[in-house]
């Protein structure tokens, strides 16, 4: 039953936002944005330790989406900046960035304690996806770095927000010769 819902999460998240973008059939780098946000939920239901249970990575996960594509939705409609290529006028800034960096922060912040490599492979994703987008000429070099910074700073802010909204409640109880010692952590 769980299974299914996320595999709903996931298909639903990865739906709106394609179909909240103009297509334009860039190639890869459509694909790329998603990777960093797929690779979480696939390591998650593979069963590797992150930082946080299943209910609160979603919650956690859903949030970085939806503020990310809040900010990047609500400045390209605002500002109206003419893409490079003069295709439209919806360049600043760049969606691919937002969401990919978004979905890299929230690989490290789950999985980066496991290995610094994960975060490395995540934002290195996310690089590739903002370079290839300044080099197609979608976007222009300051495009790519907005949505990159959009992307990194929604998403540590939603986990600020999540982590005092929904506290990680651990509890231990250490036994010594003479005593016993519970700590909870709230």
């Amino acid at each position: 039953m769980k299974l299914r819902w996320i595999a709903f999460l996931c298909f639903s998240m990865f739906t709106i936002g394609a179909s909240a973008q103009q297509r334009h059939c860039d190639g890869l780098d459509d694909v790329l944005q998603y990777v960093p946000y797929a690779s979480v939920l696939t390591l998650k239901a593979c069963g590797v330790k992150s930082r946080d249970d299943w209910p609160q990575l979603l919650v956690a996960t859903a949030g970085s989406w939806v503020v990310s594509a809040g900010v990047g939705y609500t400045l390209k409609h605002t500002i109206h900046e003419w893409r490079p290529d003069d295709s439209d006028n919806l360049s600043f800034p760049s969606g691919h960035s937002i969401f990919a960096f978004a979905g890299a922060t929230v690989l490290h912040k789950e999985f980066g304690h496991l290995s610094p490599w994960i975060s490395v492979a995540g934002y290195s994703v996310a690089t590739l996806t903002a370079v290839d987008r300044v080099c197609k000429d979608r976007h222009h070099w300051y495009d790519a770095c907005a949505g990159a910074a959009i992307g990194f700073l929604s998403t540590e802010l939603t986990y600020y927000v999540t982590d005092r909204l929904f506290p990680r409640r651990n509890a231990s109880i250490t036994f010594t010769s003479n005593s016993i010692d519970v700590a909870l952590r709230w």
